[in-house]
């Protein structure tokens, strides 16, 4: 029997190798694996719930709620732009239309499930974004302001002022690089 199963916390390409993983020790076919979402062909043998027990022993969990599939949808599809660096101009308008739902629901259902904006989560995996990218030393902070599609480098540095309490030339001198995993931002 084919099944989907919506994954919370799934959120690199790590994930993805661990709950391969667990899915094969379990006897089960993957056949599709993406970030958030698998879906497997079981046996009548498979146990729904020592699968479910192995994913949450490693941090993960199966999500049976639609809104809350919904928001784990968004964080996976935030994750995705941020590492791939393609950054639309209009974050409502691009998710609008690519979970073909009105903004303004998408933004409710994120907000009840989360507690925060979607736009100040987006904006701090934007800032871990940065960190990680100041700690590489590859870019200028001009650049990066680039990549992640700032307006300015003034606009940047203000955010991450806002939210790190440092600029980011404190940030990059101080060597003290205590940056979120991307599953703990919320």
């Amino acid at each position: 029997m084919e099944k989907t199963f919506y994954i919370k916390n799934m959120v690199c390409d790590r994930c993805k190798s661990r709950i391969k993983q667990i899915t094969l020790d379990h006897h089960a076919q993957i056949k599709s694996l993406q970030l958030g979402e698998i879906t497997i062909e079981t046996s009548s043998s498979f146990d729904l719930k020592k699968f479910a027990e192995n994913l949450e022993k490693e941090g993960f969990e199966i999500i049976k709620d639609e809104d809350l599939q919904l928001t784990e949808s968004i964080k996976v599809i935030l994750l995705q732009l941020i590492d791939t660096h393609e950054i639309p101009k209009s974050l409502s308008e691009y998710l609008s239309n690519k979970l073909n739902r009105d903004y303004s629901s998408v933004s409710k259902i994120f907000r009840k499930n989360s507690g925060e904006t979607l736009e100040k989560y987006f904006i701090k995996l934007k800032i871990e974004k940065v960190k990680e990218l100041i700690q590489l030393q590859q870019l200028s902070f001009s650049e990066i302001a680039y990549r992640l599609n700032y307006n300015s480098i003034s606009h940047l540095s203000g955010q991450f002022k806002n939210l790190t309490g440092m600029t980011m030339s404190e940030y990059q001198n101080s060597q003290n690089w205590n940056r979120k995993p991307l599953d703990k931002i919320l």
